[in-house]
């Protein structure tokens, strides 16, 4: 997601909380709003799909102590500047990237906190400080003077990605203020909160530019989860499969089901493996790793009480009896 888009749109208004709300009230208007407006539950409709992406953004920024703090600052200390602007090809599973916005092109050459090179945060309070006199237009040591022709320094952008999409990889397109447009690719596997560096994309210089520091954002999915290159599930079994064993399928990020085996008396928590079905990066794939959870029925005919009963009567000794030992001990 984009500093654009941080002045744009009012997050807090979109997960209907107020500009005050706790962490803990944040998280519980972004479950209830995802649940209602998740795809899933609304197939086909487009506006539906739009919401959840926009209940995505806002949670990112706000359940997130420093980049809410950021987000504050900005809505009420900029309003306007060149910008960049991003997204990626059209019709990308789970949407694409946001926009970027150049908060720093307006002020000259406004300074990092550390003085340049190194992926430093940009310092708004210095930025203000800087806009009517000093500081040399890029970012270093000074040029109007004596000392040596400095690098340009570096900015700093923010991209939200799709679950899908940071797992497969993605093109962004970054335009910039003067019309100029800027390509790169994001490689499969980035990771929630990685920071992405551009070379020479970042504030020009008498020395060079310097460059522009990515940070990706990546949205959570209502299956997957992430561990390492490893994605993760849960498997829901029902108490007959966990018992006498089954062959079940298991989704996957890429759409087709895969075979797994649960072997007779898997308890619920058991991991599954499935190989070479995790995020593919570069160098490594990663694996699928199901967990199982026994689904316990909730209604049941007079036989299969029966049935139940008679499996209480010959179970082996109280279940408990460790547990309560190793308590005690």
């Amino acid at each position: 997601m984009a500093s654009q888009d941080w002045l744009e749109k009012d997050f807090y208004a979109i997960l209907g909380v107020s500009q005050d709300a706790s962490d803990a009230e944040i998280k519980k208007a972004y479950r209830k709003l995802a649940r209602t407006w998740h795809p899933d539950q609304n197939p086909g409709d487009t506006a539906a799909e739009q919401k959840f992406k926009d209940i995505g953004e806002a949670n990112s920024v706000l359940s997130d102590p420093d980049r809410r703090k950021e987000y504050d600052q900005l809505r009420q200390m900029v309003g306007g500047g060149a910008r960049f602007t991003a997204g990626g090809p059209g019709g990308m599973p789970g949407g694409g990237a946001g926009g970027f916005e150049d908060l720093f092109s307006q002020f000259g050459g406004a300074r990092t906190s550390g003085g340049g090179a190194g992926g430093q945060q940009i310092n708004l309070d210095d930025i203000l400080g800087r806009f009517g006199g000093g500081g040399s237009p890029f970012g270093g040591g000074g040029y109007g003077g004596f000392g040596a022709p400095s690098r340009g320094a570096d900015l700093e952008a923010r991209t939200t990605l799709s679950f899908r999409s940071a797992a497969e990889g993605q093109t962004v397109s970054l335009q910039a203020a003067d019309g100029a447009t800027i390509k790169t690719r994001i490689p499969a596997g980035v990771k929630d909160g990685q920071t992405i560096r551009l070379r020479g994309k970042g504030q020009p210089g008498e020395a060079g530019a310097g460059d522009l520091l990515l940070r990706v954002t990546v949205e959570p999915h209502p299956v997957f989860g992430r561990d390492g290159n490893n994605l993760t599930v849960d498997l829901p079994v029902t108490f007959a499969e966990a018992a006498l064993g089954a062959t079940v399928s298991v989704p996957t990020l890429e759409g087709a089901p895969v075979k797994v085996k649960v072997a007779a008396g898997t308890p619920s928590g058991r991991k599954l493996r499935v190989k070479g079905r995790g995020v593919k990066t570069s160098s490594t794939t990663g694996d699928l790793i199901a967990t199982v959870s026994v689904v316990v029925p909730t209604t049941l005919t007079d036989e299969t009480r029966a049935a139940i009963e008679t499996l209480a009567t010959d179970a082996d000794g109280d279940p408990r009896a460790e547990l309560f030992a190793k308590a005690r001990a």
